[in-house]
């Protein structure tokens, strides 16, 4: 064991010591207890976009997620407990994905993939969901999938926000621009006979992701540095609240866990974290403070703007935390001392 000096110097070094490990130990994860939903690294090296994620609703612990664009129609199970892939699914019967940025289940227990990015902004005149149901088992798989050509009616635009309501399975898409989008209204059933026109019916700020909770009262919207949750009634936005959302390298995707306890954020990059977030009036928790990230794949962005991606920002921001906490505690002892 190595010994430190006593007395005034050596009061300094060990509170120096444990301010630096106490502020370091903030951007530790949690340890990996085994447990689903928690914290977790996407460890497959063929994601490197992942661009959404849906909470399994028939396997515990399981998200879909799948890549961005130019990657194929390819659908990913991922075990919150390891990590892990548990099957790539490969969707026949659709076209060429151009743009995929949404993923979402419906109440049917059926996986909706928007591929409704349009990086050009309003260049496609359509956009397409693909549609097929969840997998019984978990294991690689060519699954037949429908195709919906979708529109809007005030125009073509892009987005990145998928979401199918868990009651009524209808499905809503929120535009993504910076200067605010707008969330659409599919029909009450889409068909793939013809175009689904999605209607405006409500602002939305820029999103880069949404979801429902579990029992449909709930919608989360997120963008680059923030997350707010609404109120969903009769198809409109009501009261809305500030999420703790993580600081991530590219904030591209959320999730309520499949017991609506809590969101699940993911970015995009290779070996991408996912990070848990409790939420007020959720359920269990775990003992978690609500609304705060229970790990720290990335700080907390609360509510602060959307803007660009930045990458490092978590980082960056707990050094700066290090040196200004170092910094205080110090100059606080070296007065001590001369007052003494």
């Amino acid at each position: 064991m190595r010994l430190y000096p006593t007395g005034p110097a050596g009061t300094r070094t060990a509170a120096l010591t444990a301010a630096v490990l106490l502020l370091a130990g903030a951007g530790q994860a949690v340890a990996d207890d085994g447990r689903p939903d928690r914290d977790f690294t996407i460890e497959d090296p063929r994601i490197t976009e992942s661009s959404g994620l849906a909470a399994s609703r028939a396997h515990p612990g399981v998200y879909w997620t799948h890549n961005d664009s130019d990657d194929g129609p390819y659908v990913f199970a991922v075990d919150s407990r390891t990590g892990k892939t548990l099957a790539t699914i490969t969707m026949r019967g659709v076209g060429e994905p151009r743009d995929v940025e949404g993923i979402s289940i419906g109440p049917d227990g059926d996986i909706y993939v928007g591929d409704i990015g349009d990086n050009l902004d309003g260049t496609w005149s359509h956009v397409w969901i693909y549609r097929f149901p969840e997998p019984k088992q978990l294991r690689d798989a060519t699954v037949d999938a429908v195709q919906y050509d979708v529109k809007y009616a005030d125009g073509a635009r892009n987005a990145e926000a998928l979401m199918v309501h868990p009651k009524t399975g209808r499905v809503y898409i929120a535009s993504k621009n910076e200067d605010g989008g707008g969330l659409y209204e599919g029909p009450a059933k889409l068909t793939a006979g013809g175009v689904n026109t999605f209607r405006r019916v409500d602002e939305v700020p820029w999103v880069t992701d949404g979801a429902f909770s579990p029992d449909g009262k709930r919608l989360v919207l997120r963008s680059y540095f923030s997350a707010r949750e609404y109120a969903f009634e009769n198809g409109r936005l009501g009261e809305d609240r500030s999420v703790a959302a993580p600081f991530q390298r590219q904030a591209e995707s959320v999730t309520y866990t499949a017991d609506g306890s809590a969101l699940m954020f993911g970015s995009e990059g290779a070996r991408s974290d996912v990070v848990r977030v409790a939420v007020e009036g959720g359920g269990s928790g775990g003992g978690q403070e609500r609304g705060k990230p229970s790990g720290s794949a990335g700080g907390e962005a609360g509510d602060q703007g959307g803007g660009e991606e930045g990458d490092g920002k978590g980082g960056a921001g707990l050094g700066a935390a290090i040196v200004v906490g170092v910094g205080v505690l110090w100059f606080a002892l070296r007065r001590k001392r001369g007052e003494g």
